[in-house]
Formats: structure tokens, C-alpha cells, sequence
């Protein structure tokens, strides 16, 4: 043992749950359901994100009200006054000039959910938070760690309300490169999270053996998540709704026109056509080194705990390579996108377990 801030034992990072006493193991197994549920919660964060994106209601609530917004419209007047607000926008003048007020309500509504579980996600991270802290539970290599999380919860918010103020004065949706950002700050917070809580479940023994696969499971990890990144481009320019054919483009497999923007670089985030063909091109990527990362793991009898995790990996990148078809070739309806967003989500926490179960050691 080593002794740390005002005597605390400070338990060395090769220790076991063996090594752990009764009390510390029911600590780790309340914090680790905690951060179960905040990560359930992120997911559905992620899935409604995308309902609110594929609806068209991301512009609907033209302020921030941290708190005072988590009162909806309550009588016909607040409602008449929030839509009044929304005329005013380019979106209403542009693209949904004469909505009536049960149309405004529709997306209106799926704007707040989206805001409300937002403050949900902060609420149910900060106060238990706090409770474990002030109990003596959480452990001293944990807590920066959770401070950490709450941060970036924080600054999630943030660049939500960024992303929003993209659509409000000159464009009629928001900004590609905000809505990217804000996609891929949710679904990093969730590999974070997700990463802590498997660090605290028991028996996760380091296996000298699996860590020879440790890098390649962080590369496809961070593809994972470039590819969501590169998905959130693809959705803030609605390029799934073009060349929906499936596996050439525009009767090629490399279509002309890529590189047809100048700048070259604004091709890889503003051309319709190149943002789609790179989202491809990744996916093919990821399912290559899932592929090689899983032959090699169940080639190798020494790393046998990790067989499981590597099948369901092959299962999950297939399952999302046909998810993202499906939804191109049908035009990108509401429930085979939603699907697809869930999908990465899933396949992100597969990508997240490999990695801890090749490299993590039992936290300590």
C-alpha cells in the first residue's frame, strides 16, 4: 500500500476484487449501477437527439432557459408567445411558413423531451455524485474522474445551445460542424462513462495475454467513434437523402464530383456527395479491422475471455453496416435511422469493453 492525501491507503492499480473488502466491493457495485443509468440515459439522449434532428424540431425553442425551460407552455397564451417567437426564426419564414399551432406543438414537443432529459442526465450524475462523495464512497482515484465527467455534461450543454444558435438568425437548420460536435461530445461522454463503470466491475484481472490485442481494439475504438463523427456530418447535411443506391454512387463505386468545392478541404465537410462517400468508405474501415481484431482474438486460446466480447462485436458492426443501408436505399425513414443511431451507440460500448478487457486493470 502507498499513502496518499492526509493518510489515505491508496490500494496499487494490479490489486484484485479479491484483495477488495465487502463494503468497498458494494460501493463500487452501487456506483457502477449509477453510471449504468446515466449511460442508459445518454442513449436515449442520443436516440431522441436523433428524432429531434430527423423531425425537424431542433429550432422550435429559440431560447435558453436552463431552468426556467423546464416548464413547458402551460395556457394557450404561452403557447401563442412561443410561437410567436419561432416566426421569427428564418426556418418558419423559409421552410414552414404558415405551420399551424398543433404543427408547431409536434415539434415543439420534441425539442423540450430532448432539452428536459438534458437536465435529467445532470441531475441524476450530480446528486448521487455527491452522496457517494460525502459518504466515504467514492474512491480517490475516482473522484477526479467523476468531476471530470460532470464537466463535460456541462460543456455538452453548452455546445448544444451553440449548436442551436447556428439556426436562428441566417441558416434554416443548424450548422453541420456544431451538430457533428455535439454527436460526438455525447457519444465521447458516454464511452467515458461507460469505460469508468466497466473499470469497477469485479474479477477484470489483468490477462498478460489479451493485451497483445490492446492496441488494435483502441484503434477501432477511436474509428468507432470518427465515424460517428463523420455520420453527424452526414446527418447535419442531410446527405443520406441523396444517392440512395446501394454499393455504387451515382452508378460508381468512386463517383466524380468529390473533390468539385474549393477550398479542397470544405469537400470533406460541405459537399453533400463527399460527406457520404467518406461516411462509407469508414464504414467499410470499421467493419475491416473488427473483422481482423475478432479473427485474431478467437485465434488465440490464451485470450479466451475475450471470445464473447469479440462475437458480439462482428455481430453488432454487421448488424449496423445493414441498419445503415437499409436507411439509405428507403430514404431515411424515422424508425431505420433511429435504428441506426441506436446501433452505433451499441457498437460503441462493444468497441469500449474490448478495449478494457485488453488493457484496463481493476480500478484502484
Amino acid at each position: 500500500m502507498t499513502t496518499g492525501i492526509a493518510g489515505q491507503e491508496i490500494r496499487p492499480s494490479t490489486e484484485n476484487a479479491a484483495t477488495l473488502s465487502n463494503r468497498e466491493l458494494r460501493n463500487r457495485a452501487l456506483i457502477r449501477g449509477w453510471l449504468y443509468l446515466v449511460c442508459l440515459m445518454i442513449f436515449a439522449m442520443v436516440v431522441v437527439g436523433g428524432a429531434t434532428r430527423l423531425t425537424e424540431s431542433g429550432l422550435s425553442i429559440t431560447e435558453w432557459k436552463p431552468i426556467h425551460g423546464v416548464i413547458p407552455p402551460l395556457g394557450e397564451a404561452e403557447w401563442q408567445e412561443e410561437f410567436a417567437k419561432y416566426r421569427e426564426i428564418p426556418e418558419y419564414k423559409i421552410v414552414n411558413n404558415g405551420m399551424s399551432l398543433d404543427e408547431f406543438k409536434f415539434i415543439f414537443w420534441w425539442e423540450w423531451s430532448h432539452r428536459l432529459l438534458g437536465r435529467l442526465i445532470g441531475v441524476v450524475f450530480f446528486v448521487p455524485m455527491v452522496w457517494f462523495w460525502a459518504r466515504g464512497m467514492v474512491e480517490p482515484w475516482l473522484k477526479p474522474r467523476l468531476v471530470a465527467g460532470f464537466l463535460l455534461g456541462g460543456l455538452q450543454g453548452a455546445v448544444g445551445w451553440w449548436m442551436v444558435a447556428s439556426g436562428l438568425v441566417e441558416r434554416t437548420d443548424v450548422s453541420q460542424y456544431r451538430l457533428a460536435t455535439h454527436l460526438t461530445l455525447a457519444i465521447v461522454i458516454f464511452a467515458y462513462l461507460f469505460h469508468l463503470a466497466r473499470r469497477l466491475a469485479p474479477g477484470l484481472t489483468t490477462i498478460r495475454e489479451a493485451g497483445r490485442h490492446a492496441t488494435l481494439a483502441k484503434l477501432l475504438l477511436v474509428l468507432v467513434i470518427f465515424q460517428i463523427f463523420l455520420g453527424g456530418l452526414v446527418a447535419g447535411l442531410n446527405a443520406g437523402l441523396t444517392f440512395n443506391t446501394w454499393p455504387l454512387m451515382d452508378g460508381q463505386f468512386v463517383p466524380k464530383g468529390l473533390m468539385a468545392m474549393s477550398p479542397a478541404w470544405a469537400n470533406f465537410f460541405e459537399n453533400v456527395m463527399t460527406v457520404q462517400f467518406q461516411h462509407r468508405m469508414a464504414a467499410y474501415l470499421v467493419v475491416v479491422v473488427t473483422v481482423w481484431l475478432s479473427i485474431r482474438v478467437l485465434r488465440d486460446r490464451a485470450s479466451s475471455t475475450l471470445h464473447m466480447p469479440a462475437m458480439l462485436l462482428v455481430a453488432a458492426v454487421f448488424l449496423q453496416v445493414m441498419l445503415g443501408i437499409a436507411t439509405l436505399l428507403k430514404h431515411v425513414p424515422l424508425d431505420y435511422a433511429l435504428g441506426h443511431q441506436a446501433g452505433a451507440v451499441l457498437l460503441l460500448a462493444l468497441a469500449v469493453e474490448m478495449v478494457v478487457r485488453t488493457g484496463a486493470r481493476p480500478a484502484a
